[in-house]
């Protein structure tokens, strides 16, 4: 959830800033210059844009990860936990063929751990201490397994191309929708006025939220490789039982509270909608994919 929700919110303030930017300069206008607009023009616009978004999102995920959750790198082991988690970590990452990724802790009650880099050969792992506290050893292994395998899956990577592609066509369709209504309802003939801007802004907005869910959906997918990659490195066993700890302390939240509050969520039907933007599936059906893997 952590290098997810870090990512995003990079991601959307890049994209703001980018497209005040480019209006400012006045490139919306230009390409609506005659009335009409420039399709093969626009597209390379929202391409620039998405993709900037969510390339400079890659590249910043670990600093924005080291600041954001206040991690402190471990470089000399000051006490015989760090020593044993650089060699968990050690000894995974050349398992699973890549490059010994940085290793760090953030202080947080719950148990919690990540990964992110923009490659999977200058990753960044970190384990809360509230992991520390709350698992054994065995389970603390798996659930750096299950990082390193989103590392060695180039989860990231993936991750930023479909975030660039979708907010291409975010962009895109939002100038689109802001041109129709427009020129339809506000019968603007002469470029685009105070119509095109609202509704372009507003479009953007709901088509991001549908974005969203389908980088959740995304994220939910490769948690179950990840899972299995983790019980690859360690054991079926050992992953599992790393779950039924996380589900003994809480069912971990995708998002902090209040994230959605602003859609008024609340009963079944609020539990359902809710879903299509958790970043995990939820931890029962996990553990079910772990117990259908061969042994």
């Amino acid at each position: 959830m952590l290098r997810l929700f870090l990512f995003l919110a990079t991601n959307v303030a890049i994209l703001v800033v980018i497209s005040v930017v480019f209006r400012l300069l006045g490139l919306d206008s230009a390409l609506m210059a005659s009335g009409g607009i420039d399709m093969t023009s626009l597209l390379v616009m929202a391409a620039i844009i998405g993709f900037s978004g969510s390339l400079i999102s890659l590249f910043l995920s670990k600093t924005m990860a080291k600041r954001g959750m206040g991690v402190r790198i471990i470089e000399h082991p000051a006490t015989t936990v760090e020593q044993w988690i650089l060699e968990t970590v050690a000894r995974q990452s050349e398992r699973a063929g890549i490059r010994m990724p940085e290793v760090g802790i953030f202080d947080s009650p719950d148990p919690n751990a990540f990964a992110t880099g923009w490659n999977r050969n200058a990753a960044l792992v970190a384990v809360s201490t509230g992991l520390l506290r709350h698992m054994s050893r065995e389970e603390v292994e798996a659930v750096v397994g299950h990082e390193i395998s989103h590392v060695a899956n180039g989860d990231m990577v993936t991750l930023s191309l479909i975030q660039g592609v979708l907010n291409t066509f975010v962009i895109f369709l939002a100038r689109i929708i802001g041109s129709l209504v427009d020129r339809v309802i506000f019968k603007n003939e002469r470029g685009p006025g105070v119509g095109y801007f609202v509704a372009s802004m507003v479009a953007q907005v709901l088509l991001s939220v549908l974005a969203t869910m389908i980088v959740m959906w995304f994220s939910r997918y490769r948690e179950f490789h990840a899972d299995a990659g983790g019980a690859r490195l360690t054991s079926r066993t050992q992953m599992a039982n790393a779950l039924r700890a996380l589900q003994r302390v809480h069912e971990p939240q995708d998002l902090p509270a209040g994230e959605f509050a602003a859609f008024g969520i609340s009963g079944r039907i609020g539990e359902g909608f809710s879903a299509l933007f958790r970043s995990h599936p939820p931890l029962e059906k996990r553990i079910a994919a772990l117990e259908r893997l061969p042994s």
